[in-house]
């Protein structure tokens, strides 16, 4: 990272710590009202090795006016339901199912997270014990809610799509201006699924110089590229949808990960931060034996009596095993004299000179 960030942990990990990415399940509303289908995902979650598994908690009244209509994505996938309102109704997670999710996650050694859409169900939340809050996009703005959720104390976790700088700094001030948390900024682009050319990753970076605080990714894309790319560039939370079965009706279950392209996602993701190492040029491990064989060591092109003065074309560079002076090292020995006469294709050594 080009930046130092302000880290801080969820549970036992620590979020911006170089080379370690949180990884997220987003379950969301994929368990589709039965609780049954809840258990399912958070068992997929750590069988594919994610390090949380996130639902969303909201009473419908509280975000939504009957006959709000529907986004684009949800009219697609939700034909049945008539407008926004009735959708979000059938999708609630109730209260009394949250103790019991929450214990099984923790069975599973995953954190349990879920996103408040309203200040009711973030109080809720607390007291059941979650140690982050997650903020969905939709309340970028929302000033007076980002207020409420800050004076909660919780590490908060800023969703940012369809922002922009100005709305993420506005977001930012909002929070601070109640409390000090810790924070982390998500980059999102909130279309389901998310087209890739349309991803703009570079924004992670700029987030990161803008803000300091760790960033991740909120990856609505098909398929792991997407977040493979942001992996390079360097994020600390990784939020990817997880769904039993990609074909069923519901907002998010076509832009979602089906168990087992989650499990292949976080395996390419831990081996991506494998492969991007600690950033320091040097040699590695594996190369020793292959540098020994072919990089060159320099010897004496002819015989050459005691006292000869050495110039370049008494010197060439083959490959030896390394055990003299290599050709970057000629210009240091030309003109140095010999102490004693040395032959043709003999390694040159610091022995043989005056």
């Amino acid at each position: 990272m080009d930046c130092v960030v302000n880290a801080f942990h969820i549970g036992k990990h620590e979020i911006g710590k170089e080379g370690s990415c949180f990884i997220i399940a987003e379950a969301g509303v994929n368990h589709n009202g039965k609780l049954d289908a809840a258990h399912e995902l958070i068992d997929a979650a750590a069988a594919a090795g994610a390090d949380a598994i996130k639902f969303q908690t909201w009473i419908t009244e509280r975000i939504c006016a009957k006959g709000a209509k529907k986004a684009g994505y949800q009219e697609a996938q939700c034909p049945g339901e008539s407008d926004q309102f009735t959708m979000l109704k059938k999708l609630e997670l109730p209260y009394d199912w949250h103790p019991e999710l929450q214990q099984h996650a923790q069975e599973k050694n995953l954190i349990f997270l879920s996103t408040p859409d309203e200040i009711e169900s973030a109080v809720f939340l607390c007291q059941l014990g979650i140690p982050a809050i997650k903020i969905g996009s939709a309340e970028l703005t929302n000033h007076i809610y980002l207020r409420q959720l800050a004076e909660l104390g919780r590490p908060l976790i800023l969703s940012t799509g369809m922002g922009t700088i100005g709305e993420i700094r506005s977001a930012i001030e909002a929070i601070r201006s109640k409390a000090n948390l810790p924070l982390a900024l998500l980059h999102c682009i909130s279309a389901y699924p998310a087209p890739e050319e349309e991803m703009n990753l570079r924004c992670l970076e700029t987030l990161r110089k803008e803000f300091g605080f760790p960033v991740g990714l909120s990856d609505h894309t098909i398929g792991s590229t997407t977040a493979l790319v942001a992996v390079g560039v360097g994020i600390a939370i990784l939020e990817k949808h997880l769904t039993l079965d990609k074909s069923a009706t519901g907002p998010d279950h076509s832009s979602s990960a089906n168990p087992a392209e989650f499990a292949d996602l976080v395996s390419a993701v831990r081996k991506a931060e494998t492969m991007l190492g600690d950033g320091v040029k040097t040699l590695a491990p594996c190369e020793a034996n292959t540098r020994l064989a072919v990089r060159r060591t320099l010897v004496y092109t002819c015989d050459l009596p005691a006292g000869h003065a050495l110039c370049l074309e008494d010197m060439e560079a083959l490959r030896l095993g390394l055990n003299g002076f290599g050709p970057e090292d000629a210009r240091k020995l030309e003109h140095k004299y010999l102490r004693r006469a040395v032959i043709a294709r003999s390694t040159i050594s610091e022995r043989d000179f005056l």
